[in-house]
């Protein structure tokens, strides 16, 4: 039997009533999921989007990617349908909140691990920066690497139950022994590509890296209030312009010998 640790996410899945949960967990819930803030956020923004355990689903049937897509196919659509639209909430307001706090969004990320470490599927909706101190060791980086492969985009679940049959079975196999070498290469900035030999070194290269992505969009930022600024200054400029003119107009008018 998995550790309690690893179950936490199947105990929240069949609470009855998701709302009692700690504010500190719950983000939000629905009729069919629950999001909640992830324990230990692999970046900046990072929730997990869990189907709620609801008859006729059940726990085991819950268990992970591998096990809903080797059950009942319009079943897994449905689970998966749900994810696809709690999730695009979630990342609404991810995106509302970088707007708040930043003043610019960048890119959301969502998908599943191959092989994941808790039991319960659950759907990453993650920002991509992979700028957070929970972001310890190699593992945890390249399973969030957009280009690894262990980082199953939310998408790419959607193409599989739509493609043909074949194609369907090979890809929602998820071998392990296919996945988790995947988490061994070497670390590689998901952004410029460029390799590091420790995490250390991979941290401060990815924390410069949003850095001058923070920068940049607060220079747009900047360059467009000035060119605002300077839109705004002219229009009022060409309004006085036209009050003036029709001002000297009306007094030419009023003036004798002025037209009739």
């Amino acid at each position: 039997m998995p550790p309690p640790s690893l179950t936490i996410l199947r105990s929240y899945a069949q609470r009855p009533d998701p709302s009692i949960l700690p504010a500190s967990i719950l983000l939000t819930h629905s009729e069919h999921t629950l999001t909640l803030f992830d324990a230990y956020p692999k970046s900046i923004f990072h929730f997990l989007v869990l189907p709620r355990v609801l008859p006729p689903l059940t726990a085991s049937g819950l268990a992970n990617l591998r096990t809903v897509l080797k059950g009942d196919k319009a079943r897994a659509k449905e689970v998966i349908g749900w994810l696809v639209e709690d999730g695009a909430k979630v990342r609404s307001m991810i995106d509302d909140e970088m707007l708040k706090r930043y003043h610019f969004k960048w890119d959301v990320w969502m998908g599943f691990h191959a092989v994941p470490s808790m039991e319960h599927i659950h759907l990453h909706v993650i920002s991509a920066d992979l700028c957070s101190p929970a972001m310890k060791n190699k593992k945890h980086y390249n399973s969030f690497h957009p280009k690894r492969g262990f980082f199953l985009p939310l998408s790419d679940i959607q193409d599989w139950l739509d493609a043909e049959v074949s194609y369907f079975n090979t890809m929602s196999h998820l071998k392990p022994s296919q996945y988790e070498p995947l988490l061994k290469e070497t670390l590689e900035c998901w952004r410029c590509n460029k390799e590091f030999r420790n995490m250390p070194l991979l941290k401060t290269h990815l924390q410069e890296e949003w850095d001058a992505e923070e920068k940049r969009e607060k220079a747009k930022l900047e360059r467009k209030r000035k060119r605002d600024v300077k839109e705004q200054d002219g229009d009022a400029s060409t309004r006085e312009d036209e009050q003036t003119h029709k001002r000297q107009t009306k007094s030419r008018s009023q003036s004798p010998g002025g037209p009739s």
